[in-house]
């Protein structure tokens, strides 16, 4: 049986599931196909957080508190994002992907998974710097309504600027990064110029099915939170949603090569997990 992580919890494997059922059957989200050691973490940790320390006290407030619910969802899902995170994944997307996605008249994106909206304004400034946003669209997508909420404003924290303006470096940008903002005492703000054709869109890669079809989705770092189920159930829908000769990127400890969709395509950047869809 799994065991919790901290000791003054307690939460069963059994306590687990019909959490996980509870959630399912009254808000619709479903957590079945999590990995099971890194979902009890989260949810021990949540636990933590609100001060409850058995699995009764949560499933009370998740069944009679809809407010704590989305507290408790926003808490449950991880939203460790940054701009340009892995320099060396979007130098490679600059130099070898955007110029062959130039050839389209309409470019479309899908940034699955999005948290608050990082890497998807770190696309707009790669494509704008290849001369391709104003014919790009891209679809930011999240499981997390108030993540979304968030990635709308366009604001991202200040602190960490020095280390996104050291990424974007390394990532090929030879501009001003702080140009591509203003900046509040809260935070700042990218320039709507370059987020004007960003649509962020609540999906649940779990039970939504395919919206569009595009040249290039990314999804990092999320799937490592899934079983090998719903592994494959979220490759197949990005093949199905990918156009022939289209790119999938996803995380750099995420693999596609015990998936069922591995046949179809082929990693053109050694490492990096950059896959292309065969024809």
């Amino acid at each position: 049986m799994l065991q919790p992580p901290h000791p003054h919890i307690q939460l069963t494997n059994d306590e687990l599931d019909a959490i996980i059922d509870l959630i399912w059957k009254q808000y619709g989200y479903d957590f079945s196909h999590y990995a099971r050691a890194s979902l009890m973490r989260r949810v021990t940790r949540c636990m933590l957080n609100a001060g409850f320390r058995t699995g009764y006290e949560l499933k009370y407030h998740l069944t009679n508190d809809r407010n704590f619910f989305y507290w408790f969802l926003q808490t449950l899902t991880v939203n460790v994002t940054e701009m340009f995170r892995d320099p060396v994944v979007y130098r490679e997307l600059r130099e070898k992907v955007l110029p062959k996605l130039a050839s389209y008249p309409v470019i479309k994106v899908w940034h699955a998974g999005c948290a608050t909206g990082e890497e998807v304004f770190s696309m707009a400034i790669l494509l704008h710097e290849a001369g391709l946003l104003n014919r790009a669209r891209l679809y930011a997508t999240d499981i997390n309504p108030a993540n979304l909420e968030q990635a709308r404003k366009g604001m991202v924290p200040v602190h960490p600027m020095k280390e996104y303006a050291h990424n974007y470096q390394q990532a090929g940008g030879r501009r001003d990064f702080t140009g591509y903002f203003t900046f509040f005492n809260e935070g700042a703000e990218i320039k709507p110029e370059l987020r004007k054709d960003i649509i962020f869109a609540q999906h649940n890669l779990v039970s939504d099915q395919v919206f569009n079809e595009f040249q290039l989705i990314i999804c990092r770092n999320v799937m490592i939170y899934f079983d090998k189920v719903l592994q494959n159930r979220v490759t197949t829908l990005f093949y199905d949603s990918l156009s022939p000769l289209g790119y999938l990127m996803i995380g750099m400890k995420e693999s596609l090569l015990f998936t069922n969709v591995s046949p179809h395509f082929e990693e053109t950047s050694a490492g990096l997990r950059i896959y292309r869809r065969k024809k």
